[in-house]
């Protein structure tokens, strides 16, 4: 069987990483484009959708995707719109905090642009399509009415739809319209990435067996739930939850370690491994994304 063709739809952003005022380094980032890279890296055929301008930042950053082997031709250029911009700050035990540049980005414009249709059609020519919390944020209200239209028809021509939850309460006006678009995307899901810290603020504490209960009612078949560290527990075909644990290391920078999880959870996957092999993949490239500076590690230290 070949492998099937991945899309992973999001917002690429220019980052800056500094630990504080003076010399710092440019590269480019964002979760879903994280997971992208990785499952290219992997060897997975992927391809990027998002929007980026027609300035030299966005034609570098096209480019070195390009180089990963990450698929550009669901990426649409914008004439006068730029990328969005962020910075981050890492503390002395890697934990690390941003600061945004965004509101106006080409990936946020392309969700009211007249362009819309035609990008989504490109969007969704894909056997799976990865997306997050922050997806559906930047995407307003009328940009997730109209994926949502558009997801079903797709589904019916066998398209599978993984969903990593990622909630960035800034991106929101409020909890309830953030809980009623989780809930429309994951009753289209095949499978969900949830995490206790982004879905405990909208739906509630929870245990494990009680968030993946929930997750099951919205008709998700698979639930990766990220417990912390590495750990995870995977519940897939209607089997009891099974906790999953790797090898824990001392993180230098914990950017990326959720979207880096997902990229080996789904190469694995999609290239045949049970559940919670894949887990384990999914734990092993984390474990060394973690202890490098930045959302992109070399090429050299990939696992």
């Amino acid at each position: 069987m070949s492998k099937p063709r991945v899309h992973c739809l999001g917002e690429a952003m220019l980052e800056l990483s500094a630990p504080r005022l003076g010399a710092a380094m440019l590269s480019f980032g964002g979760d879903t484009l994280n997971t992208a890279v990785y499952l290219a890296r992997l060897g997975l055929p992927t391809g990027y959708a998002s929007a980026m301008g027609d300035d030299p930042y966005s034609a570098e950053v096209l480019a070195a995707w390009e180089s990963e082997g990450v698929g550009t031709a669901a990426v649409a250029r914008l004439p006068g719109a730029l990328p969005g911009l962020y910075a981050i700050r890492t503390d002395a035990r890697g934990e690390r905090s941003f600061a945004y540049w965004r509101d106006n980005s080409a990936a946020r414009q392309i969700w009211r642009h007249p362009q819309r249709a035609d990008w989504l059609a490109r969007v969704l020519d894909c056997d799976w399509l990865h997306l997050s919390g922050i997806t559906l944020a930047i995407a307003g209200e009328d940009g997730r009415a109209a994926l949502l239209a558009a997801l079903p028809a797709a589904k019916a021509r066998g398209l599978r739809l993984s969903f990593d939850s990622n909630y960035r309460p800034r991106l929101w006006p409020d909890v309830p319209t953030t809980r009623a678009a989780y809930e429309a995307i994951l009753r289209l899901a095949d499978l969900s990435l949830p995490g206790f810290e982004d879905e405990e603020p909208l739906f509630g504490a929870e245990d494990a067996a009680a968030l993946i209960a929930r997750h099951r009612a919205y008709g998700v078949a698979e639930v990766v739930l990220k417990a912390g560290g590495p750990r995870a527990w995977v519940a897939a075909d209607g089997a009891a939850p099974v906790l999953v644990e790797g090898a824990a290391v001392t993180p230098v920078d914990t950017t990326a370690a959720g979207d880096s999880f997902a990229a080996g959870y789904l190469a694995a996957r999609l290239t045949g491994a049970m559940p919670t092999e894949a887990a384990l993949a999914g734990h092993r490239l984390a474990s060394v994304v973690i202890q490098h500076p930045g959302a992109i590690i070399p090429q050299s230290a990939m696992p």
